[in-house]
């Protein structure tokens, strides 16, 4: 059964942190909250953890996941920043923003859109998130909480632990949040564009069907 850290959204217990990261360290897969939802995560190079993901989402190896970063610069070894892009990830992270930018050589090929050689970068406006992915010192590989034929992410760690407590390492309880996804903007050209709206405000950034 999965371990259970109830942790202090606002003033998190440093004991558990530690204890989070070390469970990730050691190739376990953790539900873990965000601004937008609560989330499944893994070490960035761990193939066995993101297998495991897969398997619990039920998607194939086609899903893109999404690296969970803790900064700009963190998002600069992963994600090809020019100027333009540096400015606008700077004025909205961290927050509820999913960007797909250009892969770097640092992203395995798997990770990566296979056509277009993009992945999904996010800097989540959540403390819990924020700390371990700190003391955790490099990002993690994240999916939505979203389980086989649901539409939204399950919002209460309880719920999570009683659906997913064989499947899971830990499931790290930061109190009920309700699902709302994020903004997705794609950098894929020369301009930024909303692909999907969310939580995330941008309403300077072209629409999709703008």
């Amino acid at each position: 059964m999965a371990q259970y850290f109830t942790i202090h959204p606002d003033n998190p217990q440093q004991r558990l942190i530690a204890q989070t990261v070390d469970i990730i360290r050691r190739g376990g897969v953790i539900a873990y909250p965000t601004d937008s939802s609560y989330a499944l995560a893994c070490g960035l190079g761990n193939k066995q953890a993101i297998e495991r993901i897969r398997k619990i989402r039920r998607v194939d190896d086609k899903h893109n996941f999404t690296l969970l970063c803790r900064d700009l610069a963190d998002i600069s070894t992963y994600a090809q920043v020019n100027n333009d892009t540096y400015r606008l990830l700077k004025g909205l992270t961290p927050g509820a923003f999913t960007f797909v930018l250009k892969a770097t050589k640092e992203v395995p090929r798997k990770l990566q859109h296979p056509k277009r050689k993009t992945v999904g970068i996010r800097v989540p406006d959540n403390l819990v998130a924020q700390q371990i992915l700190e003391l955790l010192a490099e990002p993690m590989l994240t999916s939505t909480l979203i389980l086989p034929d649901e539409t939204e992410a399950i919002a209460d760690p309880f719920d999570i632990n009683e659906a997913l407590g064989k499947q899971l390492d830990l499931v790290v309880d930061a109190g009920v949040i309700p699902y709302q996804p994020t903004t997705m903007v794609v950098w894929d050209n020369d301009f930024p564009q909303v692909v999907r709206e969310g939580k995330g405000e941008a309403d300077f950034i072209a629409r999709k069907d703008d």
